[in-house]
């Protein structure tokens, strides 16, 4: 990434050499500040074209044909607040400048539409038989049971990869040749997968005590037959805000009785209420643990999540719970599976 130190300029700059500047860099702009580093003006190559329609020469100072009221960032603005402020104004680029108008840094849109790369780990659950799905598992994994367009795990390696997320591990036990055949080392999607071999089934939390190194950060764990659309770096954020051991997503499951739900008291009726509908909250099998979880998981031995945050919570350690609201679906079965495929091009077209 280019220094914005390089494309500063001095009022008296000569407009031939702010050019140079300019098309040196990659940020298309120079900006112009006082002795102070207090933003003066922008100029753009479009600047100073339009000077030189009006006559300006190129040995002029470049503070004639600058912007004197560009568009700038405050440091305190969120990445979401900028780039809505450069879709509102059109702009590739802004200058942050602090409270006392210096200039501190320059926003780039393809900066802040790249995701940044993130160390935490994600492990994904593919050792299951699938039994539901026969006989659509019968030769295939369910993992890599096409949903859409591609295998249904390539779907959720690749919204991970979207939000900047690339050290993989993939727990697999049945036909893991092929999921292995299929993923390989991730160098196709230019990130880091290995493999956790569950020489029998293990659970959904089991597999975590054959990882061959411990996490040293807060890290993923999800099912590998769901799809969702899950801001994966809010969940991260939720766990880490709230100094959490375990964060488990949550899903709204309602349920509504078929009948009158009648209210006594003895043998007296003191109410009736008709087909109530009952609210849960369910787990979606997506979490957020914490690197010294892994100390409470039986080696080699089946062990579930639910079990997992019982431990914790045994043990009073903060395990939370994060709302799922975007589009999720478990693809348990053949009726899911059917639905999935109906609404992929909708939802991740």
């Amino acid at each position: 990434m280019e220094n914005w130190m390089n494309i500063i300029v001095q009022p008296d700059t000569p407009i031939l050499k702010a050019i140079e500047i300019i098309d040196a860099g990659a940020r298309q702009l120079a900006l112009v500040v006082d002795e102070q580093k207090r933003l003066l003006g922008t100029v753009t190559d479009g600047d100073i074209r339009r000077g030189l329609l009006k006559g300006k020469l190129l040995s002029e100072p470049v503070s004639l044909v600058m912007n004197t009221y560009p568009t700038v960032a405050s440091p305190f603005d969120t990445r979401e607040n900028i780039l809505a402020l450069m879709k509102v104004r059109q702009l590739h680029q802004i200058p942050v400048v602090d409270e006392e108008g210096r200039v501190i840094h320059v926003e780039m849109l393809n900066d802040l539409l790249r995701p940044k790369r993130k160390e935490n780990a994600v492990i994904l659950m593919a050792g299951g038989l699938g039994t539901r799905l026969r006989p659509l598992t019968q030769e295939c994994p369910k993992p890599l049971l096409n949903v859409g367009n591609k295998p249904l795990l390539e779907t959720i390696l690749l919204n991970f990869i979207e939000h900047g997320f690339y050290r993989f591990y993939i727990s697999v036990n049945y036909k893991a040749d092929m999921i292995k055949d299929h993923f390989g080392d991730g160098s196709r999607w230019n990130v880091q997968i290995e493999y956790i071999n569950e020489e029998k089934s293990l659970g959904t939390a089991g597999a975590l005590s054959l990882l061959p190194e411990p996490p040293s950060l807060p890290f993923f764990v999800m099912n590998g037959d769901l799809l969702t659309k899950v801001n994966f770096e809010q969940l991260l954020d939720f766990h880490v805000a709230h100094q959490a051991s375990g964060t488990m997503c949550v899903r709204d499951y309602d349920y509504q009785i078929p009948y009158g739900v009648v209210k006594v008291d003895k043998q007296r009726l003191v109410g009736i209420e008709e087909k109530p509908v009952q609210r849960f909250f369910v787990n979606s099998g997506i979490y957020v643990l914490d690197p010294a979880v892994i100390d409470l998981i039986p080696y080699n031995s089946f062990f579930d999540m639910p079990s997992l945050f019982e431990a914790l919570m045994k043990q009073n350690k903060e395990t939370i719970a994060f709302p799922i609201r975007e589009y999720w679906l478990d693809i348990g079965r053949i009726s899911d599976f059917e639905r999935a495929n109906i609404e992929f091009a909708e939802v991740f077209g």
